[in-house]
């Protein structure tokens, strides 16, 4: 299975409601940055959300790739309508994660460990999401880890417990710890034992290829994301191997303690 095909598979019914019947009630356009103390990367975040109902349908995207302007024209349409226009991929990610959580919020999903981050300050925040993360991984001593997607927090979790860590991002040369930081996403995936990535994956489209190539190699394959999580939960069996889910609102918005969702699966 694909995006596509999964999106198809919605259109057509075959996991609940039609489409047609879920109305998206509001549409947000954020911008965010994040400065961590020590460290001399200034994270810049673009997120798309959609609301239906009591969920929010969540996709990050680069700077540029979409205006605050789609919010006006969006409230109000179905998802159906959103998932076969040819909206900017972000928006259809989101559309289709609304829809996924809409069915099955993560905090209903029986197979779910709900895992409660502390109060306290950005930093305390994130090494705590970032270790739970890690969690999900059997990384023992000299395991190469794939990192897609690059959070410094996480390159020091994956260390930290004895793995050695190859970073893959788009925007970033090189990591806080010091490590190069490639473009290259295959040349990371093809060099280690197991592979983490953003749901960043779904909104710049190769979601797909790194599943691909995981399940071709036989590799675990670890999903973190506040991108998309319900529509990479749904590929949980099928190439992805354990999910950190994180709905909206997410860990930077708020100081006092939120959840996130844990799901393992066999390889």
């Amino acid at each position: 299975m694909t995006v596509s095909e999964l999106t198809q598979s919605v259109l057509d019914g075959a996991h609940g409601p039609d489409p047609a019947t879920l109305s998206v009630t509001s549409a947000f356009w954020l911008h965010n940055t994040t400065r961590l103390p020590g460290v001399d990367v200034t994270y810049r975040n673009y997120y798309v959300l959609l609301r239906v109902g009591e969920v929010f349908g969540a996709c990050s995207f680069e700077a540029g790739e979409l205006e605050p302007e789609y919010c006006a024209d969006t409230s109000g349409r179905t998802l159906a309508d959103v998932l076969r226009s040819d909206d900017p991929l972000p928006v259809r990610i989101a559309a289709l994660d609304a829809y996924l959580a809409a069915v099955e919020p993560h905090h209903l999903a029986a197979q779910a460990e709900e895992i409660i981050l502390p109060a306290g300050t950005p930093d305390v925040r994130a090494r705590a999401r970032d270790a739970a993360v890690a969690g999900l991984l059997d990384v023992a001593e000299g395991t190469k880890v794939a990192l897609i997607g690059v959070v410094n927090p996480l390159v020091d979790a994956i260390t930290d417990r004895g793995g050695v860590c190859l970073p893959c991002d788009f925007n970033l040369r090189e990591t806080a710890s010091g490590l190069r930081v490639t473009r290259d996403m295959l040349e990371v995936v093809d060099a280690a034992d197991a592979v983490v990535a953003t749901g960043m994956t779904l909104s710049n489209g190769s979601f797909d290829t790194l599943l691909t190539r995981c399940r071709e190699q036989s590799k675990p394959l670890a999903i973190y994301a506040q991108t998309g999580s319900a529509v990479a939960r749904a590929f949980l069996g099928s190439g992805v191997t354990a999910l950190s889910a994180e709905p909206f609102p997410f860990s930077q918005f708020s100081a006092r303690p939120t959840s996130l969702y844990r799901y393992r699966t066999e390889l």
